[in-house]
């Protein structure tokens, strides 16, 4: 099989003043081509870890990742856009672009954004975004700028789609948007790992996992 990636054992600590904060504690997970996962659990539980050491900001002290269809070798920082998208917890936007161009910036770094213009206007326009293309971050409210983000995730099609508290600056309505989207991107054929407290979206998931104390088990918590 192509496409999703697995997480076999990962361990991760960090160093907090004397004390060692265990971070991840032998983290097992697959997702699977054309699936969408929910990731669940209080805050403080690893699953920000989690999506940071599945996208390269950050190394496993042990344990082992594997994407599906790319050498054993290669490691998640050197996938581009089209490989594996992230939307960060902490918003990412370049300041000095405007929304379009924030959602173009995945093609212009490929060199394709005239050919990705006019799915990246649709993709805003998707969002209720498309009055709002011209301006700045700093000029959209904290909701408008995720869901550009979830835009410029989206743009590439990507083949892994990675997402933290995606729809955590959302009204109802404007959730229910990006979760369509998100659930037509692993209609598509993409590996979407969703971290989030909003139980509307683990009913949209194909699969919920639960995250505690670093370590990850098979559905909702109880």
């Amino acid at each position: 099989m192509t496409g999703g990636f697995t997480g076999t054992g990962l361990v991760k600590r960090y160093r907090r003043d004397a004390e060692t904060v265990l971070a991840l504690a032998g983290a097992d997970l697959a997702v699977a081509a054309g699936e969408f996962v929910a990731l669940v659990g209080p805050s403080g539980s690893g699953k920000s870890t989690l999506l940071a050491l599945l996208c390269g900001w950050e190394t496993a002290d042990a344990g082992r990742l594997a994407y599906r269809g790319w050498p054993a070798d290669r490691r998640p920082d050197t996938l581009g856009w089209p490989e594996l998208a992230l939307v960060p917890q902490a918003l990412g936007l370049v300041a000095d672009l405007s929304l379009l161009d924030n959602v173009l910036l995945p093609a212009r770094l490929r060199g394709t954004a005239a050919a990705e213009r006019e799915r990246a206007s649709a993709l805003l326009a998707d969002f209720g975004l498309d009055h709002l293309a011209d301006r700045y971050p700093h000029q959209a409210s904290l909701g408008e700028q995720q869901r550009a983000e979830v835009a410029r995730a989206l743009l590439l099609r990507p083949g892994v789609l990675l997402a933290d508290e995606p729809t955590a600056h959302q009204d109802r309505g404007s959730a229910d948007r990006l979760l369509d989207a998100v659930t037509g991107a692993a209609r598509d054929g993409a590996a979407v790992l969703v971290a989030t407290h909003d139980e509307i979206a683990w009913a949209r998931a194909d699969r919920v996992l639960s995250m505690r104390d670093g370590r990850i088990t098979e559905g909702p918590p109880r």
